[in-house]
Order: structure tokens, then sequence, then C-alpha cells
């Protein structure tokens, strides 16, 4: 039977005259993989917050089993600015211990791209400081997944991830023996990890079996019995259950649901879009022409970061656009911005991109753009438009489509300096739609959204007719809304991918494989032109390894004693300066034994 983690018996709080939780009574179970979700503000961090016993209840208890092993991924990290990747991830462990173990190296590789920590200045030197947000993340989450656990809870765990670095979190986290609790908007992340959903709503939490997509379903089913009136079923996610059951059945491997009853609430939701219809209409918004290049190189400042590319965006076109960090795919958004802003004027640094003459371009970048922050959200909408035409006869009010964006009518009055980062971002994204544009860039989009949100989002997004590019790491937001995958592979070339995601991913790992394959044979060419090591070679190997290990044992030791003294005399200048030589003679022998150690191990 599994051992109880952790109990939250009855527990409540209120911020100001709003209760966030009422009498909510929870368990984690050892094995447990639990994911949290509800809109911005409903709760969720502060539920898990109180579960790790980072902020105190209101009322009601919390209580761990004794000697919880507990690990928590806050979405403000505790690092220290001055202390170096090395200090804060390994540790004290000696390069030839953190080497020969496993997992380390797996979580470096996974969350880092490689052992030498490729893209941070210098490697595991790297003084933590200077870095950014989304770099000093993920050094909090290689140093937790590093660490054992009994219980890990994640808030936002897959934020500042590309696409490969989410699918080895996934499965790393799949394989690890610890309880899971992790708050994330990434649909796909909760599809492939969980397998119980918290579904935090207006002060409660109710609990469903399995994934995201079980879920999705179950609370179609759980809102139906309810009887809950016409508006609240129009407001659910039944477009999205219905892009689930009729599209993907193999998300839901153990459905915990009705299926007549599923089909009963979706018999009069239409698909997710017409396709041709929308191809029809967005012709004849935009002509022929949306984007043409031909030959086209980019580069930012002397990196070349595509070359030689041919490629036609046309009208109606849905494209999803993924690649390694630094390939270029902002980059390449912002070229062919220029040339549309530009009337063609601007071009890349080679080749030419030819734009057509009906495009008008609405571009969501990843930065926020600023507003008065004395405008109300309704005014900063009315500011672009009154009204707003969605094509196939349909036709919004600003206030409509704020409301269907998640801005209800006493939202609307909210000054924006009150906002928060999520709704800036709705924001930002509702003023670009108003403004009736007939070709997309959205570059991620997710960010800072949550999943109501989200389907929102995608429904809105499901009946616009003209052209689309999205850069997501979210892959249920990028198979949601478009209809093909290009990829950026770091090599220069763009090209499309008929399997999508799971497609890239395969390339990618084919890519790395072939590199590692590639590096292996100088290795392998030596080797077979030395003399076989003969045994008694290896056990002479082994017999200086055993010395070196303790050798090192002593100099730590030695190095020990002198930082503890050289904190008891930290005010005489003197002494400490003597103490220090000494240290660094010591750090020199360790290095030279390290180096030595390396060596032999091959050899052993």
């Amino acid at each position: 039977m599994a051992v109880n983690l952790v109990n939250v018996e009855n527990v409540s709080k209120v911020y100001g005259t709003r209760a966030l939780l009422d009498g909510i009574s929870l368990g984690v179970s050892e094995g447990d993989r639990i994911g949290v979700v509800g809109r911005n503000g409903d709760g969720k961090t502060t539920l898990i917050r109180m579960l790790a016993r980072l902020e105190e209840a209101d009322t009601g208890r919390v209580t761990h089993s004794g000697g919880l092993r507990l690990g928590v991924l806050t979405q403000h990290d505790s690092l220290d600015p001055a202390a170096t990747v090395r200090h804060e991830v390994i540790g004290d462990m000696a390069d030839h211990e953190w080497a020969g173990n496993a997992k380390v190296r797996d979580v470096l590789t996974g969350l880092f791209g490689g052992l030498d920590l490729p893209g941070f200045p210098k490697g595991l030197d790297t003084v933590i400081g200077p870095l950014s947000g989304g770099e000093r993340r993920r050094i909090a989450l290689a140093k937790l997944l590093i660490e054992e656990q009994d219980l890990i809870v994640l808030d936002e765990p897959t934020n500042h991830l590309d696409v490969e670095g989410i699918a080895w979190l996934a499965e790393h986290l799949r394989t690890r023996r610890s309880a899971l609790v992790c708050v994330t908007h990434d649909r796909w992340f909760l599809d492939q990890v969980c397998t119980r959903m918290w579904d935090v709503q207006r002060g409660d939490v109710y609990e469903y079996e399995g994934g995201y997509s079980d879920y999705v379903f179950a609370r179609a089913e759980r809102e139906r019995i309810a009887a809950t009136e016409e508006v609240k079923r129009q407001n659910l996610v039944r477009k999205e259950l219905a892009w689930l059951r009729r599209g993907a059945p193999a998300r839901t491997s153990k459905p915990r649901f009705r299926v007549e009853a599923a089909n009963e609430l979706i018999k009069d939701v239409p698909p997710p879009r017409d396709s041709s219809e929308l191809m029809k209409f967005a012709s004849t918004r935009l002509g022929k022409t949306v984007f043409d290049l031909e030959d086209v190189t980019v580069q930012a400042g002397p990196k070349v970061l595509l070359k030689h590319v041919t490629w036609q965006l046309g009208p109606g076109d849905r494209i999803g656009l993924v690649g390694v960090n630094g390939a270029g795919k902002t980059s390449l958004l912002r070229a062919l911005a220029e040339a549309a802003r530009s009337e063609g004027e601007v071009q890349p640094a080679g080749g030419g991109i030819r734009v057509g003459r009906t495009v008008k371009l609405a571009y969501l970048s990843q930065e926020v753009a600023e507003l008065d922050p004395g405008w109300r959200v309704l005014q900063a909408v009315q500011q672009v438009r009154e009204r707003v035409d969605l094509g196939k006869g349909r036709e919004m009010t600003a206030g409509q489509l704020c409301e269907t964006f998640g801005f209800n009518k006493e939202k609307q009055w909210t000054p924006v300096g009150d906002l928060s980062g999520g709704e800036r971002r709705r924001l930002q994204l509702l003023r670009l739609l108003m403004d009736e544009p007939n070709v997309l860039f959205l570059d991620e989009p997710t960010n800072d959204l949550d999943i109501e949100t989200l389907t929102q989002l995608e429904d809105v997004l499901d009946g616009w007719p003209g052209s689309m590019i999205v850069i997501s790491h979210d892959r249920f937001f990028l198979e949601r809304t478009t209809d093909r995958v290009f990829a950026l592979l770091g090599d220069g070339t763009l090209r499309m991918l008929p399997r999508g995601i799971d497609e890239y991913l395969e390339r990618r790992k084919g890519m790395e494989e072939a590199a590692a394959a590639a590096a292996a044979v100088p290795a392998a060419a030596s080797q077979s032109a030395a003399p076989e090591r003969s045994a008694a070679g290896q056990r002479a190997a082994k017999k200086e390894l055993q010395k070196i290990e303790r050798q090192l044992d002593r100099i730590s030791e030695k190095e020990s004693a002198l930082h503890a003294t050289i904190a008891e005399h930290a005010t005489d200048f003197a002494k400490v300066a003597g103490l220090d030589a000494e240290l660094r003679e010591l750090t020199g022998q360790r290095e030279e034994l390290e180096l030595r150690w390396l060596e032999l191990a091959e050899d052993a």
C-alpha cells in the first residue's frame, strides 16, 4: 500500500476579501504524479506553496510524513548570484565523481545540451549573477533533479525550455521514483507525465484520474451532469473536447467517462475549422502572394542563421515553426516583418523577399508592448477599433472580444497598470486581432497564459481567415492551431516535417548521434592503431586510480581545514594571504590529480 507523504486537511486561505481556497482537503501518496490546473489567480501557486509549507494556511493544517525529502521549484529561484553554476548544481563533487554519475550526466545533457554547458560563457564555471531569468531557472531545475527526493513540487517547470528540453523533462519525470505535484499550462506535458489532476476553481479543488485529456472529458461530463446553464456550457471546453474525441483518440489510454455522454455533449459542435473554406476566404483577402522567399540568407550580426532558403507562405497557410534555440526562428520572423513594413525595401543579408500588396501584418513578439498604465482594459482595445470582423459573417464588439479573452465586464474597467503579466499578454494579443490583420506572426504566444485562456485563444484562431506563423514550445497549441510544421535544425536550412514535432525530435536525435559517431571515429582509429592493453596494464591503472583517490581525499580534508582557518582569521589579512596561497597550491595539485584520474579511468 502506498505511503501517504502529505496531508492537507480543511485548509483555507484568504487574500483581502477573496477566499482563494476554502476548506480544501487533499493528499499526496508515494507514486502520485499530480498536475494542477486552473485560471491564473485562482490559487494554484498558493495551493502548492502551502503543500510545501512555504506559506501558512489561515485555517486547517498541512502535515508531512516523518523524514520527508522534499524538492521545490518556485517561480523565483534562491540561487546565490556570486556562485558559479558548478557550485550550485554539482556542489563539492570532484570532476571524476560527477562525470562518473549517470544521473548527473543525464540532467546536464537534457537541460543544457551537453556536459560542457554550450551557450554558457564559461561552462560550469560561469557566474550566475549576469545570467538571464530563463538560464537561472534551468540551473535551479538541474540542482533539484540531481538530488534525491520523496516528493518534487514544480511551479511551471517547462517555462524557458525548448521542445527538446520539455520532451526530456517529461521522460525524466516519468521514470523517476519521486512523487510529483506540478503546476503547468503545457497540456502535452500534463498528458505525458501526470496520472491525476487537481482543478483549482473558485476556492475549491476538483480531483480527476488520468492526464490532461482524461481531465477534459471528465470535467465536461461532470458539468453536463450538474446541468449548468447554457451560457456556462458554451464557455466550457466543448470545442477542445470535440477535437480530442475526433482527431486524437489515442491521447487517452484509460477513458474515465461515459463515451455516449461525451458524444452527446459535442454532437452540435462543428470541426475546429473548415480549412478549405478558410483558405478560400483568405485568398479573397490576400490574393495569390503573401511572402515569397528566394535564395534568402538571414544573419544575426556576423552569425549566419539561414542560408539560401527558398520558401513560400501562401494565403491561408497555418505554419508552426520549431527549432533549437539560436537557430533563427525569431530572426526569420523579423526579416519577414521588416520586408512587410518597408513594402519590400528592407531585404535580408542575401536573396530577396517579395511581399503581397494586400498584406496587413500583426506581429506578437516575446516582449510585451508597453501601454499607458492609466488606460482601462476596454479603452485600450477601443483605441484600436470598436468592432472586429472575424470572417464568415462573425463580428464582435470590443467588449465581446474582451470577454472571450477572459476580461469580464468588471475586469474591463481595470487599469492596465494593475494587470498581471499574463493579463497584459492577453491584452496585447487582443489589440492585435482588433486591428483586423490578414497575416499573424505569433512568437511564443502561450507565455503566461492559463489553460482556459489558451483554449479561448485557440477558439478565436480556429475561425480566423488569414496566413499565420506560430513559434511555440507548446506542442498542444501548435497541433491545435496550425496545419503544417517547419523546422530550423541549426544547419542553416528550413525543412517541412510531415509528421510534425515527433519527426523533429527524431531528426534532432539523429543529428546528435551522428555528431557523436563522427567524434568517436578519430578516437576509435587511435585505439585500433595502439597495441592492445594487457591485463597487467589494466591492473596497474586500477592500482594507481585507488592511490589518486586516497590523495584526493587527503587534499579535500586539507582544503576544508584551510577554509575553516581562513574564516577564523578573516580580519588578519597577512595570515589570510598566506593561507590563500596554500589553498591555491592545493587546488592546483587536486586539478592535476583529477586530470590524471580521468586518463587512467579509460585505461582501467
